[in-house]
C-alpha cells in the first residue's frame, strides 16, 4: 500500500503544470519586451549618432568657408556687380572665399564663390559653389546637401559696431555706422541659426578674419 501511495504522489498535477507554463510564458513575454526595448534604444542612439555626425560635418564646412572670406566681389550671370558678402535675405547668404584647393593644378583661381540656402520643399540646407568667379549666363552652380530635415535657417551679419544685420551690405547711414570690418567686407562676424530635429534651435557665431 505504501508503494502505491508513493507512486500517486511522485508526479505533477495538471494544475501545477499549467501554473509552470503560465510562469514560463510571463517570463518569456517579459524577456521579449526587454529585448525589444533594448533594440529600439540602440536604433535611436544609432540614428542620433548619425544625425550628430551630419550636423558636425555641416558646421565644419560652413566654418571653413567663413574663416576664409575674401574681399573680392564678382559679376553674376547678368553682368551685375555683386559684393564680396551678399545677404539678400535671412535664409540665403553668398560670399567669396579663398583657399580653394587645386591638387590637379587646373588653370583656375584659388578663390571660390559659395552660397548657402535653405531649400524649403526638401527641408535641406544646401551649399552652392561656382567653378568660376565671374559667371556667364550658362554658369551653373554645383549643389551639395549639407543637412537634411531642417525646419528653419537664419543668417545674420555682425557689423563693426556689433549690430546684427539681416541684409548686407548696408547702405547709407547703416553702411557708415558699420565701418570697416573683416577681410575688407565691412563684416566682423557671421551668425548662423539652425532649427533641426532632434537638436532644436542651434546658434553659431564665427568671426570673419581680418577685422
Amino acid at each position: 500500500m505504501s508503494h502505491a501511495r508513493n507512486l500517486q504522489t511522485s508526479g505533477f498535477t495538471l494544475v501545477e503544470i499549467l501554473v509552470a507554463l503560465f510562469i514560463f510564458a510571463i517570463v518569456g513575454l517579459m524577456g521579449t519586451q526587454l529585448i525589444g526595448r533594448v533594440s529600439a534604444q540602440q536604433s535611436i542612439l544609432s540614428e542620433r549618432g548619425a544625425r550628430l555626425i551630419e550636423m558636425q560635418r555641416a558646421m565644419n564646412i560652413f566654418k571653413r568657408d567663413v574663416m576664409q572670406i575674401h574681399s573680392r566681389g564678382i559679376r553674376d550671370e547678368h553682368g551685375d556687380v555683386k559684393p564680396a558678402v551678399l545677404l539678400e535675405s535671412d535664409e540665403r547668404i553668398e560670399f567669396t572665399r579663398t583657399g580653394w584647393r587645386n591638387p590637379l593644378g587646373q588653370p583656375r583661381s584659388d578663390l571660390q564663390r559659395v552660397a548657402y540656402q535653405l531649400d524649403e520643399p526638401s527641408h535641406e540646407l544646401r551649399r552652392y559653389y561656382w567653378p568660376v568667379l565671374d559667371r556667364a549666363q550658362d554658369s551653373a552652380p554645383v549643389v551639395q546637401v549639407l543637412l537634411t530635415d531642417v525646419e528653419s535657417v537664419e543668417f545674420a551679419i555682425m557689423d563693426a559696431a556689433g549690430n546684427l544685420q539681416s541684409y548686407w551690405p548696408q547702405t547709407g547711414a547703416g553702411a557708415a555706422a558699420a565701418g570697416t570690418g573683416g577681410a575688407g567686407t565691412g563684416a566682423t562676424a557671421l551668425v548662423l541659426r539652425v532649427e533641426a530635429a532632434p537638436f532644436g534651435s542651434l546658434e553659431r557665431i564665427w568671426e570673419i578674419p581680418g577685422g
